[in-house]
């Protein structure tokens, strides 16, 4: 199959770095400001470039600022029943048939860790995109992580809140507790590998297994204690998520 990328911002690269090594499709990517593409992929500075060509899949991966002036003018170069895969967060497919027509849409909103192969991504297809289409949209985010089917734009932005802002939220857990292992008199350097490793291996434990890590009148126990001390933590990340579906929804 053939694809083409339009834009490649940090998520764009970080989608196409993997998928230039962990998928078999024929990659083409329109970017006058990319240095340097992966092996394997076709690097094109203008759309006169790719006259004569048409692609089954396009990857919309610019600012949503700049998808009703651009994209129109791919129409030419979709086959007639190309699917279109969007990455711009809050764009909907609404937005993007009254650009492009009705024709098989999928939106996919991936987080960053997608360019080390541990993403999570939301996909929602409308109606038109078939079986075949999803399955490959599906192949592509699998490629980079964890994909999540979603059935309506709604359940896609509750995606982005949990898990697409959700690396956001664990750099600044991790550079709070960072700064605790200071006041603990650790070196800055000892603190950081401390509490990234102590991360790392907690998700991993976390994920394969359900291990108690915690003993009766234990140190843990004690911290715990405190975290969780009149649900305070519980209630500011529920805050802190619907804050961000809450947005999600005003840039639809």
């Amino acid at each position: 199959m053939s694809l083409l990328m339009i834009g490649c911002g940090k998520m764009g690269s970080a989608l196409l770095s993997r998928w230039a090594t962990s998928t078999d499709q024929n990659i083409t990517i329109i970017n006058p400001s990319l240095v340097k593409a992966p092996a394997g992929v076709k690097v094109t500075q203008t759309l006169e470039e790719l006259s004569g060509q048409r692609f089954d899949f396009v990857v919309i991966a610019i600012k949503p600022q700049l998808i009703a002036h651009l994209l129109p003018a791919y129409q030419a170069y979709l086959k007639s029943n190309a699917c279109v895969i969007s990455i711009a967060a809050g764009y909907s497919v609404t937005s993007l048939v009254k650009l492009i027509g009705e024709r098989a849409i999928v939106r996919v909103m991936p987080s960053l860790p997608a360019q080390i192969g541990r993403g999570v991504s939301g996909i929602y297809a409308n109606a038109i995109c078939s079986d075949a289409q999803l399955t490959i949209a599906k192949q592509l985010t699998d490629a980079v992580g964890y994909t999540h089917i979603t059935d309506n734009e709604d359940e896609l932005d509750r995606v982005t809140a949990v898990a697409r802002s959700g690396p956001g939220y664990t750099f600044e857990i991790a550079r709070c507790w960072i700064n605790s292992a200071i006041n603990l008199v650790f070196s800055p350097k000892a603190a950081k590998a401390l509490v990234l490793n102590t991360l790392g291996g907690s998700i991993e434990l976390a994920i394969e297994s359900k291990s108690k890590v915690t003993s009766k009148n234990g140190a843990t126990q004690a911290g715990l204690d405190t975290l969780m001390k009149s649900s305070t933590l519980e209630s500011l990340l529920d805050s802190t998520v619907l804050s961000a579906y809450e947005r999600a929804i005003t840039l639809r």
